[in-house]
């Protein structure tokens, strides 16, 4: 069998396909995958014995600039990543028997496997953007739904206008060069009748009737991770007691400039040593103190076994990776599915949520202080005893 994997974002991203990668090549299945080319995706697959296929530009340089994407950035990247599709997904394709998408919203992936008659699957790693009659639609670049819309079916109606906006002039010219008839409702149609929810089921609750559309959750794609820490770092975890771990991954365009002075200074505040992820933002402490330590891509996993809470942006990969090691976590979210793990954070005792405004010493110190409370690292160890593992080998068992 021949798998084409296809994702468009941060590490978070990508890091799943090369997990469900890694069991599908175990199981003798020939595996493909279609991936923006920054070095360290290109890395990260290649330790599963696989060769990225580069498509579209860095991600690095979409969204670790010195601002946020603007709207104008987001429509013309939208239609950027359809060609793209169409273009490297198309070549990718031929001899495949089933193609999976995940990632920012991935218009053409479906189009593409419809050319090559092969069967298609969308997986999402949250349930931010799937329809629902019990929750509202997130935030996407475009008109805005007017401030006193209570209607939830109208909410999501003009949810799928505003991906319409983005993507179906594109795609739809794309489909009529290839023979394809047009779409109309882009969203409905990337998610298919059947998407797949590639997340905890603890973390990322699903039951019948929540969602209007038939989900089916697989758990979480994680990737086994064996690399042993530095040894300096093992030295700095050895040397006291155990530290709080810092870090906002690809959220450089979003990470405040004072957020290293901001985050150590609160750690300290309650007598902790920190361990400082420099991240795509380049984090770096504000002096030569010996309580914190700067690392950079490192055993996440072996890590955060250590360490007594971690403060992260609340990404779907990060989040998950926390409660699995039983660490506390204080979440600080900026952007699209972020508060809602945070949310969820919090409701499962295991941390506490930041709101989304700029963080302080005094706000940070606060959240810190319920996830540094014994009975907060009792339930977040009580619960990493309920993350399931075997998500990647459910998804590669079912294609």
């Amino acid at each position: 069998m021949r798998v084409l994997l296809t994702s468009v974002g941060s590490r978070g991203d990508i890091q799943p396909l090369a997990a469900l990668a890694h069991r599908l090549r175990e199981g003798g299945a020939e595996v493909r995958v279609c991936a923006p080319p920054d070095e360290e995706f290109a890395d990260l697959l290649a330790g599963v014995g696989v060769t990225l296929t580069p498509m579209g530009p860095t991600v690095r340089s979409v969204v670790a600039g010195d601002r946020p994407p603007t709207a104008e950035d987001a429509f013309r990247f939208a239609r950027e990543l359809v060609a793209a599709r169409f273009d490297v997904l198309g070549a990718a394709a031929r001899g495949c028997d089933v193609l999976v998408a995940t990632g920012l919203m991935p218009a053409g992936a479906r189009d593409v496997a419809e050319r090559f008659g092969i069967r298609y699957v969308y997986a999402g790693f949250h349930t931010y953007g799937l329809p629902s009659r019990h929750t509202v639609p997130g935030a996407r670049p475009g008109k805005p739904s007017p401030d006193d819309e209570t209607d939830n079916r109208r909410l999501w109606e003009q949810d799928a206008q505003r991906v319409n906006a983005l993507y179906r002039e594109a795609l739809n010219t794309h489909r009529l060069a290839i023979g394809l008839s047009p779409v109309e409702n882009v969203r409905d149609h990337v998610f298919g009748d059947r998407p797949w929810l590639a997340a905890d089921p603890v973390l990322c609750p699903w039951r019948p009737g929540v969602t209007d559309l038939d989900l089916v959750q697989t758990g979480a794609w994680i990737l086994p991770d064996a690399r042993p820490l530095p040894d300096e770092l093992e030295a700095f975890l050895d040397a006291g007691e155990p530290p709080v771990h810092v870090g906002f991954g690809s959220m450089a365009a979003y990470t405040p400039a004072d957020i290293a002075e901001v985050a150590i200074g609160a750690v300290r505040a309650h007598g902790r040593r920190v361990v400082l992820s420099r991240g795509w933002a380049g984090l770096l402490p504000t002096d030569d103190a010996g309580d914190c330590i700067v690392v950079g891509e490192v055993n996440q996993q072996a890590l955060f076994r250590r360490v007594a809470a971690v403060v992260h942006h609340g990404g779907a990969g990060t989040t998950t990776t926390t409660a699995l090691a039983g660490a506390a976590q204080v979440v600080v979210p900026h952007i699209a599915d972020q508060p809602y793990w945070g949310a969820r954070v919090a409701e499962l005792g295991i941390g506490a949520a930041h709101d989304m405004s700029a963080p302080t010493v005094e706000s940070l110190a606060a959240a810190l202080e319920i996830a540094l409370r014994p009975g907060t690292a009792a339930r977040a160890a009580t619960v990493a005893g309920s993350i399931r593992t075997d998500g990647a080998a459910v998804a590669a068992g079912l294609l």
